[in-house]
């Protein structure tokens, strides 16, 4: 039996036009202190410890269509953020320039689009 190498995951990174710009909106909506800030990458960290969110320049970066229909460039992945109160949070995340997606698939979790459309999930 060979040995299984350890895989652990480190961060989830998300494109954008501008790294930097994204990296503010999330930085704002999580609390999450800077460890690393270049030009064109920033990660964000937990203060507990965990997972990272990073950002990544990309200038050819097409904006996501959620929920996708044919033909549309879909979402890759999403994020999953758990709040205390489902109102307060959704109009703070606004606030600080996401919005509300039209469609909402379920009554327990509000779905947003970022600044530059990628999807985030809101729920309690």
């Amino acid at each position: 039996m060979e040995d299984r190498p350890r895989f652990s995951l480190t961060s989830t990174v998300l494109d954008a036009p501008s790294a930097q710009e994204l990296a503010v909106f999330y930085e704002r909506l999580l609390d999450w202190p800077r460890r690393e800030d270049e030009h064109d990458w920033v990660v964000l960290a937990p203060p507990d410890g965990g997972a990272t969110l990073a950002f990544q320049d990309e200038p050819a970066y097409v904006r996501p269509v959620w929920p996708a229909g044919p033909g549309d460039p879909p979402m890759m992945l999403h994020l999953d953020i758990k709040v205390d109160d489902l109102d307060v949070a959704s109009a703070y995340a606004v606030s600080l320039g996401a919005t509300v997606a039209d469609y909402q698939p379920q009554d327990d979790v509000r779905v947003h689009l970022d600044p530059v459309g990628h999807p985030f999930c809101l729920y309690l």
